[in-house]
């Protein structure tokens, strides 16, 4: 929260105008008995006006409910949107593997592979194509890390159109129509009151 200008400002008095909008908005989780989980992950391509970092975000949902998601300013900067959704995809995936281990934990069985859903071609090509180019040899570890858990079966890695994209929520400013489909499709409610 260093150097922090106008528009930061702006930001911050937005939320609790945002929150005051509709206070009896709840995430709806479904008691459905089937434990398929999907994930969807993200990334705008450096967007932050200051230190041209990218904004990953991702969310995780299991048997339609979300129960994990996170936005968050990437440490490096990409010299690609590829680049920049890789490193979500990693991110995601590390989400997962932490995931399917507290389940197992709990001894509760989850489907597997595990969905990991992504709008971006090149980051589907890289994953599924074990020669490392001299443009991603940078992001190496990251995509050892993805093909790795490809190949034990914990994932399986899909391309989606961007309309289709859940997580774009936690990287774009999203307004209007496209906003409000997509909190329901987050299973965002608003309930009556009590």
């Amino acid at each position: 929260m260093q150097s922090l200008r106008e528009p930061h400002l702006k930001a911050a008095y937005h939320v609790p105008e945002y929150l005051k909008h509709d206070p009896t908005m709840g995430i709806f989780i479904s008691n459905k008995p089937d434990l398929t989980i999907n994930a969807y992950c993200d990334s705008d391509w450096a967007a932050c006006p200051d230190s041209r970092k990218s904004v990953s975000g991702y969310l995780v949902l299991m048997s339609d409910s979300p129960v994990n998601w996170k936005s968050k300013k990437q440490a490096t900067i990409s010299f690609s949107s590829a680049e920049a959704e890789y490193r979500a995809v990693r991110q995601v995936v590390g989400e997962l593997v932490w995931l399917e281990r507290l389940l197992g934990e709990l001894t509760i069985q989850c489907s597997l592979p595990i969905h990991v859903n992504c709008d971006s071609q090149a980051v589907v090509h890289i994953t599924k194509n074990p020669v490392f180019h001299e443009r991603t040899k940078h992001i190496e570890i990251d995509c050892h890390f993805v093909r790795t858990k490809l190949q034990q079966g914990l994932i399986t890695l899909h391309h989606i159109s961007t309309d289709s994209q859940l997580a774009d929520i936690f990287t774009n400013a999203l307004t209007g129509v496209k906003h409000t489909t997509l909190l329901h499709k987050l299973s965002v409610i608003t309930s009556p009151p009590t």
